[in-house]
């Protein structure tokens, strides 16, 4: 495993257009995003988001990433997705750690700090500044779920709640804990839930 670097990662805009969607996911992954820096960019979960982006026509990934998915490679040979209509971060921006080598999940403490919160609120308004609409803003996990309930001041957005696509969140959120289900099964479905939900 890969010493955890802690980087600050910013959210991905597309170079141009307007945004009708924005996905937040709970923080960036050991191996993914902390590593290349792009949301969801390499990690585990990433794979779901990014397929069903491409599906859509939101995302524009390159060649042969879904086969080595990891974020220092993509870094290293400076692979990076291209969105369109779509925005994406995380409800906390850094990947969290105590020991520099496991990941635990961001803390009520840091998700309402002050500095937290206030870049949520900057991203959901420029993300609404480019919306035609009403944002649709797509909520990632438990996590991201709870910090959404919380920021006051933040445009009018419509708010979706998925379970976060990593194996231990598609269980969790699967009837009897997933018992008997195949977790391949559960990330289709879950990428069909998303599909819909960009769609709409």
């Amino acid at each position: 495993m890969a010493r955890i670097l802690q980087t600050q990662v910013a959210p991905l805009f597309p170079p141009r257009g307007p945004v009708r969607i924005m996905l937040f996911g709970e923080a960036p992954g050991p191996r993914g995003a902390d590593q290349s820096g792009i949301p969801f960019w390499g990690d585990r979960a990433g794979t779901c988001v990014y397929r069903a982006l491409e599906a859509a026509g939101l995302a524009r990934v390159p060649a042969g990433a879904f086969q080595d998915w990891d974020g220092a490679r993509f870094r290293a040979e400076g692979l990076a997705p291209v969105l369109r209509g779509v925005a994406l971060s995380n409800a906390f921006p850094v990947c969290p750690t105590r020991d520099f080598q496991t990941f635990r999940a961001p803390t009520d403490k840091e998700l309402l700090a002050p500095d937290n919160l206030d870049r949520l609120r900057g991203e959901l308004r420029e993300a609404a500044g480019r919306c035609p609409g009403r944002l649709r803003v797509i909520a990632m996990g438990r996590r991201a779920q709870w910090v959404f309930a919380r920021i006051d001041g933040a445009p009018d957005i419509h708010l979706d709640v998925l379970p976060h696509p990593s194996s231990q969140g598609l269980l969790q959120a699967a009837p009897g804990k997933g018992k008997g289900l195949k977790l391949e099964d559960l990330r289709r479905e879950w990428e069909a839930r998303l599909a819909a939900l960009l769609e709409t």
